[in-house]
């Protein structure tokens, strides 16, 4: 059974003639358990398909189904329910509030559910504990590195026990070495049945999903299965594709501005001709 259905959704903000189509009849079906990986240009719907998934939107047009519930058409207070309920949330930028622990940040989403301080408190450092952080709990996120800080927010996310882990650029503001670290414990929640949709601009992170859908123009416009370890196949083209930079653009041009035939048909001049025409000039001012 799907954990997730999307059917012919649409997604419009404004109006008029300002108005914009962020998500074009979108159909999608993700079962439990799945690790699925959202790619495309930026602008092309990836986070408005997130935001829709993960309740914080409502869609314009067409249905949608989450954990076989149908909830197109919720209050917002019935929304946030299921979503406290149902969904974790991983964010590219952290957003963990600067001036309480690690502790006290993972802690947050239990406020909700009418628990004691103490046991708060207690389940959250149990999920510090399962992402390697439990150590530093007490220290403020300006005293952890980008790794550790996304760290403690996957120990946020996952605070709930939710079935579905949405997470939008998770390795966005992170080194190298912060993005093994990230992916790795998705990786690991992930084997523990628990159903992932992250989007990434980096086709290398692929090889952590069983599933990549690569959208564009606020529509889906190929989705592909592939083996975790492997970095997909349409991924592994884009890494492939010569990237195009100002340097080289403004080379090119340069390039052809001297193959082309000045207007008159000679040759343009250039640089070296110049030099070569400085001795005559002279010869021929000394005649005179």
């Amino acid at each position: 059974m799907p954990i997730i259905e999307l059917k012919d959704v649409s997604k419009l903000y404004g109006f008029g003639d300002a108005t914009t189509l962020a998500l074009d009849e979108v159909s999608l079906s993700i079962d439990e358990g799945e690790f699925v990986a959202i790619m495309g240009p930026s602008g092309c719907g990836k986070s408005t398909l997130m935001n829709v998934i993960g309740l914080l939107d409502r869609p314009t047009h067409g249905q949608f189904s989450l954990n076989g519930k149908r909830v197109s058409r919720l209050r917002p207070n019935q929304a946030a329910k299921i979503r406290l309920n149902t969904v974790g949330f991983i964010f590219q930028s952290f957003n963990l509030l600067p001036k309480l622990t690690a502790l006290e940040n993972v802690a947050l989403p239990l406020v909700y559910k009418n628990l004691s301080v103490t046991k708060r408190l207690k389940m959250a450092s149990n999920m510090l504990e399962r992402v390697g952080m439990q150590p530093r709990e007490y220290y403020l996120p300006s005293q952890l590195s980008g790794g550790q800080i996304q760290s403690v927010a996957i120990a946020r996310a996952l605070v709930n026990n939710p079935k579905l882990i949405i997470a939008d650029e998770p390795t966005g503001n992170l080194d190298s070495a912060g993005s093994l670290l990230v992916m790795e414990l998705l990786s690991e929640i992930h084997k523990m049945g628990n159903t992932i949709l992250f989007v990434t601009h980096n086709p290398e992170l692929t090889r952590y999903a069983t599933r990549v859908v690569y959208m564009h123009d606020g529509m889906i416009v190929q989705d592909e299965q592939t083996a975790i370890g492997q970095v997909a196949k349409t991924a592994r083209h884009i890494m492939q594709r010569p990237q195009t930079t100002e340097e080289n653009d403004l080379a090119g041009v340069s390039a052809l501005m001297k193959a082309l035939p000045a207007k008159d048909g000679k040759a343009p001049v250039t640089k070296k001709s110049r030099r070569r025409s400085k001795p005559a000039a002279k010869k021929k001012a000394a005649r005179s």
